[in-house]
């Protein structure tokens, strides 16, 4: 919950959380309209979409391939992305349970991450890296939150409407023995073409916050930022990169756009996530030419318009 000050310095952010809280009957257009112009600050043009922001809200209003539940549920896009690159690509699944009070702790290993099927980021995320003091309550009442979310009704992001929620387990993974931290390369897929990438690090460490770093897609380092600062040193190139970008291109052909996340453990790629609505389309770039440079990318649909 944000302070009065916070609001006084911040009228739009009050107004969207009155959007946010007792607008969600509006239709999805108006709600979309609302929600943009309290987020980014100006009107949301979707009659003639320039930037990828904007052409991010005409696709959630337009693009209802219904692939695309399965491809954002967590544990049924693993069957998916399985059938297009391959099983060796996918992070192991551990178990599936509808209530987070129904998981089997003692099938679970040593080590092990649960997720909630539905959530975005890492709000559904929980780590366990020593089973002997994990807080099992702790981590039921996380899960039980973020079942609670609904990513279709607070931002209208159409994949999410169908999604059957749950809870599930995944094997623990690791970029190295060393290291603690897992970078997250988040691909930027346009009809099956890699043009940009971010990465996102110290999402591992509680007394940072989470950096993204904006590169090309030969891997060279932009002068953007969205959402979050740049790490202080740029991370380094994965060494699977091109590897990576040939899975992120195949799984992304024939979508006009969709961010295909990945990992890299111990040297080989695996997948992580897609995402067809990038920050929901609803934070600023900047410097923001960034914005209409990703949109110029992004060709709407000719058979939906």
């Amino acid at each position: 919950m944000q302070s009065i000050d916070f609001y006084i310095k911040h009228p739009y952010s009050f107004l969207d959380s009155l959007v946010l809280h007792f607008c969600q009957w509006l239709p999805d257009s108006e709600y979309i309209k609302l929600r943009y112009r309290c987020q980014m600050g100006n009107r949301l043009n979707l009659i003639r979409p320039k930037t990828f922001n904007e052409k991010l809200q005409w696709l959630k209003l337009h693009d209802h391939n219904p692939k695309y539940t399965k491809m954002v549920d967590k544990v049924l896009v693993k069957e998916y992305v399985s059938s297009i690159v391959g099983a060796e690509y996918i992070v192991p699944l551990l178990g599936v349970w509808d209530r987070p009070e129904n998981i089997d702790w003692t099938s679970l290993p040593e080590r092990f991450v649960l997720k909630t099927n539905h959530s975005g980021g890492n709000t559904g995320v929980i780590i366990c890296r020593d089973k002997s003091t994990f807080d099992k309550q702790k981590a039921v009442s996380k899960l039980n939150a973020s079942l609670k979310q609904d990513i279709y009704h607070n931002l209208r992001e159409w994949p999410y409407k169908q999604v059957k929620k749950c809870v599930f387990a995944e094997a623990y993974i690791e970029s190295a023995p060393d290291k603690k931290d897992l970078p997250d390369y988040k691909f930027f897929c346009f009809d099956g073409v890699v043009k940009a990438l971010f990465v996102a690090t110290e999402r591992q460490n509680p007394n940072e916050d989470v950096k993204f770093d904006f590169f090309d897609e030969n891997y060279n380092h932009l002068t953007v930022k969205q959402g979050h600062e740049n790490a202080i040193v740029p991370p380094s190139k994965p060494k699977s990169f091109e590897e990576m970008k040939r899975i992120a291109e195949k799984l992304s052909k024939g979508i006009p756009h969709v961010r295909v996340d990945l990992y890299e453990a111990n040297g080989r790629p695996l997948f992580g996530e897609f995402t067809f609505c990038h920050f929901a389309g609803m934070v600023p770039f900047q410097p923001a030419e960034w914005d209409v440079r990703f949109g110029e990318w992004l060709d709407l649909p000719n058979d939906i318009k």
